[in-house]
């Protein structure tokens, strides 16, 4: 990865050129259904997510209960020393590549595309393949969040694909685990940090790196704070407007002033 970790440019770049020509080739063309395909390709992402939580998180609980916050932060054991966390990190490096293909179905389905979508994939693809060149120690908290709330999107996903009908209320849970992330992803950054600028303890993670990942996670948050309101808070003042001014002897209130 240190000597082709920048290919991910050309794979995002290429990435870019098949997803918008792809909007305009599609433009004139009927949707495809492939609600088979999509079903085989969210339960593999889902099961994928669900093994790698399970490999990668009891390493970062065990260095939290036995060696603190700053180990978890600063100390690239999980990669070194752990063969099956490093295994599963090496992994979920690797999976941001096949994971583009998520805005292939949004582009044959003629599904909207929104700008949070394909920015996410794009920023995730290279940071975590840049952060994985430097051996970035803080990056454990990154890939078990990430599995995390990979393995419960994915699982949502893949029974919608079946036409099952799970609870509206787990869309809107994921995206607050999302938005949870990103608070806790900008908290890690600012320990790291702090540990840097200390100068007391060692910490295997540059401060440019710190800044890309502050960056990056804090336009995250504003990104998703903005698809939630939108998405959830919003929609559902519009719902109730819309279902108290078509119930039947609704009176508007600007109504009741214009008549008194």
């Amino acid at each position: 990865m240190i000597k082709n970790w920048t290919n991910g440019f050309y794979y995002c770049g290429l990435y870019m050129i098949l997803i918008f020509g792809g909007q305009h080739l599609m433009a004139s063309r009927p949707r495809f259904e492939l609600r088979g395909i999509l079903c085989i390709w969210n339960t593999l992402l889902a099961t994928f997510s669900i093994i790698g939580f399970t490999r990668t998180a009891p390493e970062l609980i065990h260095v939290l209960r036995h060696h603190g916050l700053h180990h978890s932060i600063c100390i690239p054991s999980f990669i070194e020393q752990n063969c099956v966390s490093g295994f599963w990190t090496w992994m979920f490096v690797l999976s941001k590549l096949p994971e583009l293909g998520d805005t292939i179905f949004i582009v044959l389905r003629k599904q909207p595309l929104i700008f949070l979508h394909w920015y996410h994939h794009i920023t995730v693809l290279l940071y975590s393949w840049f952060s994985y060149s430097e051996y970035t120690a803080s990056a454990r908290w990154y890939v078990v969040m990430n599995y995390c709330v990979h393995s419960i999107m994915y699982s949502y996903y893949a029974l919608k694909a079946m036409r099952y009908q799970p609870p509206k209320m787990i869309s809107m849970v994921i995206t607050a685990l999302q938005l949870v992330q990103m608070v806790i992803g900008c908290a890690i950054n600012i320990s790291a940090y702090q540990y840097l600028e200390s100068g007391q303890v060692d910490c295997h993670i540059t401060r440019m790196n710190i800044s890309f990942s502050c960056a990056m996670y804090f336009s995250y948050f504003v990104l998703f704070a903005h698809f939630f309101h939108k998405t959830y808070l919003a929609r559902k003042k519009t719902d109730k407007k819309h279902f108290a001014n078509s119930a039947p002897g609704h009176i508007d209130y600007n109504d009741k002033l214009k008549a008194n």
